[in-house]
């Protein structure tokens, strides 16, 4: 994509962003109208805000996730730090849009996964991976119907990030089987959501690798002390100003939140 176009692209989002407003789509001159084009303007936006990068989301990475953006493959964005929080955080609620939490594993790289010719697969992406966090991710879109702009424009704007919550390290998670562990959210008390770490591209170690080999050919390689959440493992559960809300890993723990009234 045109560099100028990019900027203007970019430029239009972070506004959007920071002002919590919501635009039909970007304007025809500066549209991206593929997923590269999309990622050319994800990368003006990173350059125009000057905002520290936490590392990276992958966001459709379930059927629910997928039906949710009306898309049929994953999408990455960075995580800003600055829209980040630790467990037990009141988050702000007001200008929410898709006002859904999710339930995530988010894994902290200890060493780069550099180009190489070939392909990562699993064991050798968790080989150069640090740490195993519980997570929410409070997704959220610029887009007044982030459903219907199509994957190009949601790449563009970030691939729907919005809030983060990173919870507790996994103790000895290199012998557990994530795509089995049950993972679930309530509200207020009240169960809202169950799901599996199989929702996530069948287990959540294939979504870092997905995410580690799509950066390789995107000339984003990831580095080392990066976050990457991988995606939800249960239908995104709908908020409320207001609402406490407990992402529930079993044995592995849990992460609380709640959402200023």
């Amino acid at each position: 994509m045109d560099p100028e176009r990019a900027r203007q692209a970019a430029e239009i989002i972070w506004q959007t962003w920071r002002d919590g407003c919501r635009i039909d789509s970007l304007p025809e001159a500066c549209r991206p109208e593929t997923i590269e084009e999309g990622y050319d303007v994800q990368r003006a936006l990173a350059a125009h805000t000057g905002e520290p990068v936490l590392g990276w989301k992958i966001a459709a990475t379930s059927a629910a996730g997928q039906a949710h953006l009306d898309v049929d493959a994953p999408l990455g964005g960075r995580l800003y730090q600055c829209f980040c929080y630790p467990d037990g955080a009141v988050l702000p609620a007001a200008g929410l849009h898709m006002r859904v939490a999710e339930a995530e594993f988010a894994f902290r790289l200890a060493d780069d996964l550099p180009p190489r010719g070939r392909d990562y697969d699993v064991d050798e992406v968790l080989a150069r991976v640090a740490a195993l966090h519980i997570a929410v991710e409070i997704p959220d879109s610029r887009f007044a119907d982030f459903a219907t702009v199509g994957a190009p424009q949601l790449v563009a704007e970030n691939a729907c990030a919005g809030l983060f919550v990173l919870g507790d390290v996994v103790p000895e998670w290199r012998t557990l089987d994530l795509a089995a562990q049950a993972v679930s959210i309530s509200l207020n008390g009240a169960l809202k959501g169950r799901g599996v770490g199989a929702n996530v591209l069948g287990d959540p170690r294939v979504a870092l690798t997905w995410l580690a080999n799509d950066r390789v050919a995107r000339d984003e390689p990831l580095r080392a002390a990066q976050i990457v959440t991988t995606g939800t493992c249960l239908a995104p559960v709908a908020i409320a100003a207001g609402d406490e809300a407990v992402a529930d890993f079993g044995a592995l723990g849990r992460v609380e939140l709640r959402f200023a009234a």
